[in-house]
């Protein structure tokens, strides 16, 4: 009998198909991810999960799935599951590393670029009308944007992802400065980038990107202290966790002017009321945690994805586990 594997929500029909060899396949086919308390009912009678990050992997659903033996999860991050909890019962937990680094890179530059020259604003300027009524086509003084040659980058996390973004900086003529827990050297030499800490980071940097996975040590680390540590004309940047900006702290540092204006792509409440203070700046740019949204990453994510599973089902490690200690706790495979 083949284990049974529970996939969280409709993906590319022809990479999960491939599964189908050596799991009984059920997959969610709704839009909406599954409520709790049916994510619930399906793992307790699972072999294997195949989740997003939009799915709760908590210890009382781990402890409660006792057939339960990998969460293979399509995304890098993975604050969604408990990781210590799935490492004691000897669940593996995988995720999809480096696969996304190009799709997110190229889409916190789209961030900065639009941000940095009001394109959005322009664009509704455009469609609005405001540029008709006003009745002049050209003036010196409208729309004024920020030329990047010459401005200091701050990226906050010397990742994977973090690095790239590093790197495209060089092609716009920019200093890069990043801060990490742990030192990237050979960021340092490939891009001449400089290492600061954190604070010093905020106060010289026209643009701070943040490229850190959220955690109890960085949930709510750019709060109201250290955005006023950031200049008037300083610009964020968010495609990491939402929960790394305390957003709260935001709305009033946008509200005052304590700098020029932010461009998130993820949010501590996802989705987004349309209603939400942050909807109300026009130098604030919103999108819908859509970074790694290009059909090769989504692809490679899926596919990656796959191979952990059939990995684990064929008893070998997979690829991209996350827990690594849970090998000792219990050997890969379903036997």
């Amino acid at each position: 009998m083949k284990p049974r594997l529970f996939v969280t929500r409709e993906s590319f029909s022809d990479v999960l198909d491939r599964l189908s060899r050596y799991y009984e396949l059920e997959v969610w086919d709704r839009y909406k991810e599954p409520s709790y308390d049916v994510l619930l009912a399906k793992a307790r009678g699972s072999d294997a999960l195949f989740t997003l990050l939009t799915d709760r992997i908590d210890c009382n659903l781990i402890t409660s799935s006792p057939r339960l033996r990998i969460v293979a999860q399509m995304a890098v991050g993975y604050d969604n599951i408990d990781v210590r909890c799935a490492t004691e019962r000897g669940v593996y937990v995988t995720n999809t590393p480096g696969v996304l680094t190009e799709a997110t890179a190229e889409h916190t530059w789209a961030l900065i670029l639009a941000l940095a020259r009001r394109v959005v604003e322009a664009d509704y300027f455009v469609r609005w009308g405001e540029w008709r009524r006003l009745g002049t086509a050209w003036h010196p003084t409208m729309l004024l944007g920020v030329e990047l040659q010459g401005k200091t980058l701050g990226v906050v996390g010397a990742g994977r992802i973090g690095s790239r973004v590093a790197e495209i900086a060089k092609a716009f003529g920019m200093r890069v400065i990043y801060y990490d827990v742990v030192r990237n050297k050979a960021l340092e030499e490939r891009v001449g980038a400089g290492y600061v800490d954190l604070e010093r980071l905020l106060e010289e940097s026209d643009i701070v990107t943040l490229h850190t996975p959220l955690t109890p040590e960085t949930k709510h680390m750019i709060n109201e202290e250290r955005l006023r540590r950031m200049k008037r004309t300083a610009l964020l940047i968010n495609t990491a966790r939402g929960a790394v900006v305390d957003t709260g702290a935001l709305v009033k540092a946008l509200r005052e002017g304590w700098i020029a204006g932010a461009a998130l792509d993820v949010f501590e409440e996802e989705p987004l009321n349309p209603n939400h203070p942050l909807t109300a700046f026009k130098n604030i740019i919103l999108t819908p945690h859509i970074a790694s949204a290009t059909y090769d990453a989504r692809r490679k994510m899926a596919e990656l994805t796959v191979e952990n599973l059939i990995a684990f089902y064929e008893g070998r490690i997979p690829p991209t586990l996350v827990n690594q200690e849970v090998v000792k706790v219990r050997p890969p495979g379903f036997q």
